[in-house]
């Protein structure tokens, strides 16, 4: 039989791992398996929202693998050390002669299928990884000097030319495979949560994320037909449904990037297209991910500039940041922003960037908190993408120039939220109010909203003198 490892790309239709292994199998038989990982999701930070998204759409896969002819087993285990013994062990059990993976790019998960390659190869077993999770590999976006970019325009510029080369067409679902006469090979029981140690973070809304690949094609469908023309114009007002909703379809692998790019080819006329904003925003995912492989240290916390990082003195303030957290900060588009953070598991990318710059550069606190924060929360959890967005707000990332640059609240809530909508309807309280009285933090203390928490002038003022000084 052949073992295909599910991790974070729950689908079966363009899954090279799924595909290869159905293809090598030729009629033998094919067994799956994914593991369920508690502590190892803990240390990752990893919501409660975005593991019970996981886990519910890992049981929308199991019956897709069934109308395959292919059982789902589960290991549990705490942490990624468990899961070299555990899958050798399980690979030897059913007489399976190979291990089907997708690859993942972040330095735990590369660290862990290593181990993992090495059991196997002691044991006689090949391992196949192939790449599920990006379009285009690592070290296939290089520079004329055959490094990787440092810098994300030159990187989407040499992405775009190679992927109009090559093409890259999303793979079909594998045919039913024949069945396995093995009692043993029932599907597992996949549990519908975990004992799971981050207890306080948001919970998964299924009014808001439904399950299943047939919702994420059909969010994908609705967007590409409707709103992806207009993506750039409404992609930063928040009080609009401008955006795709896909990112954590995204993050577990229920959908894939080369599915999205497939759907708006075949919406559009010639080649345009590849130069929409939304697919900037995609070639930016693969950006983050790349980044990880050729910049390990990224991996372990450190700033891709350390050189600016050394500049700053964070304060650490643990009054703050627990204000920033709680949406109290008296500036309502940052604690509108937090606010729907809390409820939902979800952001909108413009308050993301805004919440993240007001803590770095006017609370002055460290990125690294924030990231963490955001992970706990965010259904749409991804600690590339998370990370280097986290980098870039604090301007010690790739591509964060210019380092000084520093976000007006209530500049952006003149850009973006000119009407208060969105923050009136996170914060409630603010209703009564008209337009940008919504965003004034004295109008806003009047009817019950926190005072602010910082003097914005002299916040930014301390701010710059760190970023400037040698």
């Amino acid at each position: 039989m052949k073992l295909v490892w599910f991790r974070n790309d729950l689908r079966v239709a363009d899954n090279p791992a799924l595909f290869r292994a159905c293809d090598d199998a030729a009629g033998q038989g094919v067994l799956a398996v994914a593991a369920i990982c508690p502590a190892q999701w803990a240390s990752h930070d990893e919501s409660p929202a975005r593991v019970e998204f996981w886990l519910a759409n890992l049981r929308s896969l199991q019956q897709q693998l069934t109308a395959l002819g292919i059982p789902l087993k589960i290991l549990h285990v705490d942490t990624f050390a468990d899961l070299p013994g555990q899958l050798l062990s399980l690979a030897r059990r059913f007489h399976c002669d190979g291990l089907y993976l997708n690859r993942e790019y972040c330095l735990n998960e590369n660290l862990r299928d290593k181990q993992v390659v090495a059991r196997c190869r002691e044991a006689g077993i090949p391992v196949y990884g192939l790449h599920g999770d990006l379009i285009l590999a690592p070290g296939k976006v290089m520079n004329g000097q055959g490094l990787p970019f440092r810098v994300f325009t030159p990187f989407s510029k040499t992405w775009r030319k190679i992927f109009t080369e090559q093409y890259p067409v999303p793979l079909p679902v594998p045919p039913v495979q024949p069945p396995v006469p093995d009692a043993s090979l029932a599907p597992d029981v996949i549990p519908d949560n975990v004992v799971y140690a981050i207890s306080n973070g948001s919970r998964w809304l299924p009014s808001l994320w439904p399950v299943g690949t047939e919702s994420a094609h059909a969010r994908l469908t609705d967007f590409v037909a409707n709103r992806v023309g207009s993506y750039a114009a409404d992609r930063d007002s928040p009080s609009m449904a401008g955006t795709s909703g896909l990112s954590p379809y995204l993050s577990c692998g229920v959908i894939s990037p080369r599915q999205c790019l497939a759907a708006m080819s075949v919406a559009s006329e010639g080649t345009n297209w590849l130069n929409n904003q939304w697919v900037t925003e995609i070639i930016w995912r693969e950006f983050y991910r790349h980044l990880m492989m050729h910049f390990p240290d990224m991996n372990r916390w450190e700033p891709f500039r350390p050189e600016v990082e050394s500049r700053i003195r964070w304060l650490n303030d643990d009054r703050l940041f627990v204000a920033w957290c709680r949406g109290e900060t008296g500036y309502p588009i940052v604690d509108a922003g937090m606010k729907q953070l809390l409820a939902t598991g979800w952001m909108h990318n413009r308050l993301r960037m805004i919440t993240a710059s007001f803590l770095t550069k006017l609370l002055r606190q460290d990125w690294r908190k924030g990231a963490r924060f955001f992970m706990n929360h965010l259904i749409d959890g991804d600690f590339a993408s998370n990370l280097g967005g986290w980098q870039w707000s604090a301007s010690v990332g790739a591509d964060a120039a210019p380092y000084f640059r520093i976000f007006s609240p209530m500049r952006q809530a003149e850009r973006f939220d000119p009407k208060g909508d969105y923050v009136a309807h996170w914060l409630p309280e603010l209703r009564e109010l008209k337009g940008m009285q919504r965003h004034d933090p004295a109008f806003a203390a009047e009817v019950g909203r926190p005072s602010p928490i910082i003097d914005y002038g002299k916040a930014r003022a301390a701010s710059l003198a760190d970023y400037q000084r040698q």
